[in-house]
């Protein structure tokens, strides 16, 4: 499924497509890794990445893909991306859909490619009857907080996000 959507000041006549949002296909691998790796850049969290095409590719479009991505293209270029997965809500019984990662290139920022991924990502969760539409925001990105409280997100101040990894985890999996 894909959508087009246009500048809006464009005549209808002349409108052309100034993006295009496409679920991901094993083509996208490459460039989602890049856009991946411009994430990283943006959030200061280089010294954490690990990701490859190769390690990333059966995740998505493997045996058992346990995640789901959408690009957005330009010009037949891949200048965005979202990543995201099911998860579930014990209180709501129902499974909900968690956005780990969405980034815009900053050349197409502001050209409501962010607003497109997260309103087709919301109209996905409605489809498949989720109960929630889930994501986190780094509390120093105002841009993104403001942008996300725009789009009807609530921020839920008494929560925080805990998480184990490397050898912490490898230590809690051995006891």
């Amino acid at each position: 499924m894909s959508t087009q959507a246009t500048a809006p000041d464009a005549p209808a006549s002349q409108a052309k497509p100034a993006f295009q949002l496409r679920s991901a296909e094993l083509r996208d691998v490459v460039p989602i890794v890049g856009l991946i790796r411009e994430l990283a850049e943006f959030e200061n969290l280089t010294h954490l990445l690990q990701v490859t095409p190769e390690k990333l590719r059966p995740h998505l479009f493997g045996e058992k893909p346990v995640a789901e991505a959408m690009v957005a293209e330009v010009g037949g270029e891949v200048v965005a991306f979202a990543l995201y997965f099911t998860n579930f809500s014990t209180f709501l019984a129902l499974p909900g859909l968690y956005l780990e990662d969405l980034y815009v290139q900053p050349a197409h920022r502001g050209k409501g490619v962010g607003e497109a991924m997260l309103t087709r990502l919301g109209k996905l969760a409605v489809d498949r009857g989720y109960g929630r539409f889930e994501w986190c925001v780094l509390d120093w990105n105002e841009n993104a907080i403001r942008f996300y409280e725009r789009m009807g997100a609530s921020l839920l101040p008494d929560w925080r996000l805990c998480r184990l990894t490397g050898d912490a985890l490898a230590a809690l999996g051995e006891r």
